[in-house]
């Protein structure tokens, strides 16, 4: 089933008819994450991510730590992915928006905001702008237009996944500093 989005003309008659949008398939668009994420890891380890945590950040990461928690954190978005291709659910579904929000879009505005914080590339930025966002952006309006979930709790699994991504960051780059 797909969704198509039109812009009916003016009463008029006289406006040109919009093209009409078919958005993909939930099930289908949610393989775009792991991807993306997968590109987003090669950029961070091409760019020395740990490095520049600890050295640049002033936390303490090392690759190792790098090497784990990716594994880790796909093979999470990976089973979640694969389980809402299958079908979905509330449950499910949130778990999905809300992992996939802390490690693609709340992710993404990280490595955008520390970059003119530090006021040097941060690496992992290409693939958050380039690929998280319009991404993420697309799964939200997919979301809500084939009626997935309502507006109100995506936007609730949005909160969850900053929480998850706040916890992350805290305890995988700072070992729950204060």
């Amino acid at each position: 089933m797909t969704t198509q989005l039109t812009n009916r003309p003016p009463s008029t008659g006289t406006a040109l008819r919009r093209a009409a949008i078919t958005l993909p398939l939930f099930r289908h668009a949610i393989w775009l994450m792991p991807a993306a994420f997968a590109l987003h890891i090669t950029e961070e380890y091409i760019g020395n991510f740990p490095a520049w945590v600890t050295e640049d950040v002033h936390g303490s990461f090392d690759y190792l730590a790098f090497d784990l928690n990716n594994l880790m954190f796909m093979a999470i978005l990976v089973t979640l992915v694969f389980l809402n291709s299958r079908k979905t659910g509330p449950v499910r579904t949130f778990a999905l928006v809300a992992f996939a929000s802390g490690n693609l879009f709340w992710d993404g505005l990280f490595h955008l905001f520390m970059t003119p914080v530090l006021h040097q590339y941060s690496p992992g930025l290409v693939t958050a702008m380039l690929l998280y966002y319009p991404i993420c952006i697309l799964i939200g309006i997919i979301i809500v237009k084939q009626g997935i979930m309502t507006g109100r709790r995506f936007a609730l699994a949005l909160v969850a996944g900053l929480a998850l991504f706040a916890f992350v960051v805290w305890y995988g780059l700072f070992h729950f500093a204060i």
